[in-house]
């Protein structure tokens, strides 16, 4: 009966320690390192939008061991009751709570898809009207670009002209193509002369503005493009659920008493 007993009895000295480590990463100086704070340090790697592999979580626990190294070092130290310390660690203390209120009002207030539904529905109707597909030349010098104006209505080809010549690094490779856009993406002189021209016309006399001098072409127009509602969902929740964050922020900071005044209001 003795010896059954000093069997059961060693069988569990051994199974304890195992089960010891199911819990923990580690124990330093004998002191554990808890699995909690591996699966907090990969839960905040996974909020923050990173990859989590399995070579990330081996560098996690190497981090919280020696973090616990570390920390252990600075309690004997006497770090922890310094003055400097502690203003940090309500600051840090601070900084949590903050993060996780936000998370739950998140969590609890989901977006819907009429929210952004309704944000589609508003950028897309800002964006509509037409859109100009122009090719252009930037020069320097007036002079210049009335050269170039007579070169192109003498018969040489307007890409080649932009290619030699246009001063804009964005364009001049593709023979000054600027794609479609909408006028008012331009500076207000260059959008003004574009909407100005026909199909296939290139302005007559060189247009100023804060780059210099343009030749422009129009050389095509459309209705303004638009993505699907379905194309952009994902991004139009993720603003909603910004938006609704937003205004759980400014209803907070306006029933709070304070005799502080913000540099905004």
């Amino acid at each position: 009966m003795k010896l059954k007993s000093s069997v059961v009895l060693a069988a569990a000295a051994m199974i304890l320690p195992l089960a010891a480590m199911a819990q923990n990463v580690a124990i330093v100086n004998g002191k554990a390192v808890p699995k909690a704070r591996l699966t907090t340090l990969l839960q905040q790697a996974a909020r923050a939008g990173q990859p989590v592999p399995p070579e990330m979580e081996t560098r996690a626990r190497d981090e919280v061991v020696l973090r616990e190294i570390y920390a252990q070092e600075a309690e004997k130290r006497g770090v922890a009751a310094s003055a400097e310390f502690k203003a940090q660690m309500e600051l840090a203390r601070q900084s949590v709570l903050i993060r996780e209120l936000f998370a739950d009002f998140q969590k609890k207030n989901p977006p819907s898809e009429a929210d952004a539904k309704a944000e589609y529905d508003r950028v897309k109707a800002q964006q509509s009207g037409t859109e100009y597909r122009a090719r252009h030349i930037l020069v320097e010098k007036e002079d210049d670009a009335k050269r170039l104006i007579a070169e192109i209505k003498g018969g040489a080809k307007f890409e080649d002209v932009a290619k030699k010549n246009s001063k804009d690094p964005g364009s001049a490779e593709n023979g000054g193509d600027l794609d479609f856009a909408k006028p008012d993406t331009y500076v207000p002189e260059f959008g003004k002369a574009l909407t100005a021209l026909k199909k296939g016309e290139m302005t007559p006399e060189p247009v100023k503005s804060q780059f210099g001098w343009h030749i422009i072409r129009l050389e095509d127009t459309r209705d303004a493009q638009f993505p699907a509602f379905d194309d952009v969902k994902a991004q139009l929740m993720q603003r909603a659920s910004q938006v609704k964050l937003q205004a759980y922020q400014d209803q907070l900071r306006k029933a709070a008493k304070t005799d502080y005044k913000f540099s905004q209001e």
